[in-house]
């Protein structure tokens, strides 16, 4: 397959009148109503993993269903995330994303009023429909209205709101749950507020030209897509308890995901209008740029979700003050988006932000795959500072330079495609880092209560109430998840050693100062390698 960066014709299509593009005073009225919604859709993924244990421990559930209290939104934001996108590009990217926001409304009210972890962990599913209409549309709806040379500087707002999003949710979290009279419910009902506003906003505020299209769904790639993207969610979390990791299950799960792949492409380089659409996906820059993507994804969901969990289990600190604790990943993430757009603005250059990104990314969890339960906790949180560094200058930029090779009638596709392998990532980074971390829990406790002469018994799910534990008991769980944790961010590290590759193999290519790939009475612009 050649990797190029042509771009193809659009579908025939009828376009009324294009509407002048925004002033800078539109753009900001605009985005306040999208980072609201982004925001409050990114900050659901996290504000409960600080909460997940007091959550666990409340219904008594399983170190696998902890997982899936987080993995379950993941899941759904990414095989929803290139549906939401082509949907936007087919009908009204306003109504789309209203759309969406609705259905996360709803996912959220329920999921606050949920009596049992299967009921949590479907209405968390619903959440994540909603979050990826969300992000595919809200990235698309930029695309719309931003030419790529200005969205750099826009891009800083966008990327230091996912980055605060998802690393200052444990901390939200962590103060709900700890504050008398609220509890970890509340952690769902608090996205409620910021979500209505931000549908006042964006009807307030957003227009944009009508486009009509000729629509034939792809019902079928929907499908598969998501199927392909499941199975392997679904291995990695019951695999080496349910069943061993080498064996018929394991193998037809993996068949499963080949097949199910292999139809995506048939299907989706027959169908006029694709999901995922293979004419952009192997352009050079779009693929690298998902390749790069991953790991993006992995540092931003297992990052806060792990390093919440260590300060709380091997830490012995409250939600709160393990919130507190996460904060240099914030903060190392908003210099890197904020300062990284402003510069790409300035100067229109954006390769070098990636590949420092990515060296970044690999220097940063390298140092974290050392800790363990004797490891300084101001080493860690320098440690989370250059990661997060590294997450805030690919955020964005990797979704800025697919933009830039595509015309805007094909934008949403094209910035889904990428939010999709990046969801995709860490969806998979949490089930297969998840699945790692207890195993090696499982190990390490039953060897450490043998030294004790004690026997393990009951699920892995008791020992994240650690409070309630022997004090004997209490330090060998400590130390196991602490342990354990370095381990995992080994596995990160090389994960990231692949997208810097990527980053130092992508073609930068100037950026182009319209939003359409062509100006009204001129000729295109090129974006070919």
């Amino acid at each position: 397959m050649q990797l190029d960066d042509e771009v193809t014709d659009p579908p025939a299509e009828t376009v009324a009148q294009p509407r002048p593009e925004y002033t800078h005073r539109e753009v900001l009225e605009v985005l306040v109503g999208l980072l609201a919604a982004m925001f409050t859709g990114l900050i659901s993924s996290t504000i409960v993993s600080n909460a997940v244990p007091t959550i666990i421990a409340d219904l008594d559930g399983s170190q696998t269903q902890y997982t899936w209290v987080i993995t379950a939104s993941l899941l759904a934001m990414t095989v929803s995330t290139p549906v939401w996108g082509k949907l936007s590009d087919l009908f009204d990217k306003k109504l789309m994303i209203q759309t969406a926001i609705g259905i996360f409304v709803v996912g959220s009210v329920l999921a606050g009023l949920s009596r049992n972890l299967p009921e949590l962990i479907a209405m968390r599913a619903v959440q994540g429909i909603g979050m990826g209409g969300i992000i595919a549309t809200g990235q698309a709806l930029i695309a719309a209205i931003i030419p790529p040379r200005q969205r750099g500087r826009y891009a800083g707002y966008l990327g230091a709101t996912m980055a605060v999003a998802t690393v200052s949710g444990p901390l939200i979290g962590g103060i709900i749950v700890d504050t008398p009279g609220l509890g970890w419910r509340w952690c769902f009902f608090v996205c409620v507020p910021l979500a209505v506003m931000s549908l006042v906003v964006l009807q307030r505020f957003l227009r944009l030209p009508d486009t009509r299209r000729s629509v034939d769904l792809d019902y079928a790639g929907a499908l598969l897509i998501a199927v392909a993207a499941s199975l392997p969610l679904v291995w990695v979390t019951f695999a080496g308890d349910a069943y061993p990791w080498v064996s018929w299950t394991s193998a037809a799960f993996l068949g499963g995901t080949a097949l199910a792949a292999g139809l995506v492409v048939v299907v989706e380089s027959r169908h006029a209008e694709p999901v995922l659409p293979l004419q952009v996906v192997r352009q050079r820059t779009t693929t690298l740029a998902i390749i790069g993507s991953i790991a993006v994804g992995i540092s931003m969901f297992g990052g806060s979700v792990f390093l919440g969990q260590y300060f709380q289990v091997a830490g012995g600190h409250s939600p709160t003050v393990a919130g507190l604790l996460g904060t240099p990943l914030m903060v190392g993430s908003l210099v890197g988006t904020v300062v990284s757009g402003r510069l790409i603005t300035r100067y229109g250059r954006w390769k070098r932000f990636l590949v420092t990104g990515s060296a970044l990314l690999v220097v940063g969890f390298g140092l974290l795959a050392t800790v363990d339960h004797t490891t300084p906790e101001w080493h860690t949180m320098v440690f989370m500072a250059v990661v997060g560094l590294g997450m805030g200058m690919m955020l964005q930029n990797f979704v800025l330079a697919v933009q830039n090779t595509v015309d805007v009638r094909e934008v949403g596709s094209a910035s889904a495609s990428v939010a999709f392998f990046r969801s995709l990532g860490g969806a998979v980074g949490v089930a297969v880092l998840g699945a790692i971390l207890a195993a090696q829990v499982r190990t390490d406790v039953t060897d450490g209560l043998g030294r004790l002469g004690l026997s393990r018994s009951g699920d892995s799910g008791s020992l994240l109430d650690v409070g309630s534990l022997p004090g004997p008991v209490a330090e060998v769980v400590r130390a196991a998840y602490g342990d354990a944790t370095g381990n995992i961010f080994a596995v990160a590290a090389v994960v990231s050693v692949i997208s810097l590759v990527a980053a130092v193999m992508i073609k930068e290519i100037p950026l182009r100062t319209t939003v359409a790939m062509q100006e009204p009475d001129g000729p295109a612009v090129p974006v070919a390698d």
